[in-house]
């Protein structure tokens, strides 16, 4: 049971029976630095979002203008996939998430979430299946038979918080998540509506017959009381999922969402309103989630990925966050489920980092969220 200091592990003590433990804050000790070797893979992209790598090596890439390109191994651009959804790139909008199918290599199968345009100046996410047909002479392709699986309801007209991560549990289901839409976070506290939620369903945009089923709840609801979830991963050893998600003025979240648990967002908050008043009723209340770690001052989470390779010696279970606002990489050491250290990467040089995916041979990518983005490989200085 963590707690930010051992004055106030004293005071929980004497409250433990009837309130949740609180969270460690990000002042967690340093762990032991490692030094790295940053290059650049590829740059000229508009504000990617969304990373993946393809069975041949190359790279498969979102725009948030609402293009999705293949990067060879020379760090060249294709021309943009044809037969992407079109979207509402306003604000934070855009084209987002990508995610392979776990068979990809012989369906061509992958996963796009998006801000979708709905009319009237509203938008939601939502996220569509397609099938990836490249071709080699051009090194582009286009996308054919693309089904919408997933709609966020309801639309509305803020800019901001989509949300947007896919990932893909170990029965093929996705967790797809949704942010509170910056002017509707009170909904995130409604277990009918997909505002504010990690969402589960099959590929087919089915509902998963073991996700929970909770009285009042959207059959694809998974948890609630979130407000903007940009990283999010499963952990291969345990099968739980991992997401992170933005705070307002510090309060930036590590969470492990189980199914039919509520997150607290906007009733609890380890952070403050941008004006510096305070949010809802505190940092916690009985029958809500505490988060496992949290950030104050916020780094603005986006990205987060757990390492399994050998590259770099003593990081296997390791959580790697991007910064925005933060300007690097946050390297947590996890132990029994919980931040024991953390170490801060790639500082100093000013990169908003939005996405990080671990490459085949154990380095690290990570997208840059720039008007000239770029796509960097992180691995030991030698």
């Amino acid at each position: 049971m963590n707690r930010v200091s051992c004055t106030l592990a004293a005071a929980a003590a004497l409250v433990s029976a009837v309130t949740p433990a609180l969270a460690m804050q990000s002042d967690a000790p340093q762990a032991p630095p490692t030094k790295v070797s940053i290059t650049t893979v590829a740059k000229g992209l508009e504000n990617p979002w969304g990373l993946q790598v393809l069975p041949d090596g190359r790279l498969l890439v979102t725009e948030r203008p609402g293009r999705l390109r293949i990067v060879n191994q020379d760090g060249k651009l294709s021309a943009p996939i044809a037969g992407v959804p079109a979207v509402h790139a306003k604000g934070q909008g855009g084209l987002l998430d990508v995610r392979l199918a776990t068979d990809f290599a012989t369906s061509g199968t992958l996963f796009l979430s998006f801000s979708e345009p709905r009319g009237g100046g509203t938008a939601g996410t939502a996220v569509v299946r397609a099938t990836l047909r490249l071709d080699p002479a051009s090194g582009g392709g286009r996308l054919e038979n693309v089904t919408r699986i997933f709609q966020q309801n309801p639309a509305g007209s803020a800019g901001q918080h989509y949300g947007s991560r896919i990932v893909i549990d170990k029965t093929g289901a996705l967790f797809v998540t949704t942010g509170d839409r910056g002017n509707m976070s009170d909904k995130a506290q409604d277990p009918a509506v997909t505002i504010g939620k990690v969402i589960r369903i099959n590929p087919d945009g089915s509902i998963p017959a073991d996700n929970p089923k909770v009285d009042g709840w959207a059959p694809e609801v998974w948890s609630m009381g979130h407000r903007n979830i940009q990283g999010a991963v499963l952990d291969p050893a345990s099968g739980k999922l991992w997401t992170v998600e933005h705070g307002a003025r510090g309060g930036d979240e590590l969470n492990q969402p189980l199914p039919g648990r509520n997150h607290g967002w906007p009733v609890i908050s380890y952070g403050r309103h941008y004006s510096g008043f305070k949010i809802g009723e505190g940092t916690q209340k009985s029958g809500m989630e505490q988060p496992v770690y949290f950030w104050d001052p916020s780094i603005a989470t986006s990205g987060l990925e757990i390492y399994t390779g050998d590259l770099f010696a003593g990081w296997k279970g390791n959580l790697l966050v991007g910064g925005l606002a933060g300007s690097h990489i946050a390297r947590l050491v996890v132990k029994d489920g919980q931040v024991v250290a953390q170490e801060k990467l790639a500082e100093g040089r000013g990169d908003r980092f939005r996405d990080l995916r671990q490459a085949p041979d154990g380095a690290i990518y990570a997208l840059t969220d720039d008007s000239n983005g770029e796509i960097l490989r992180i691995a030991p200085a030698r």
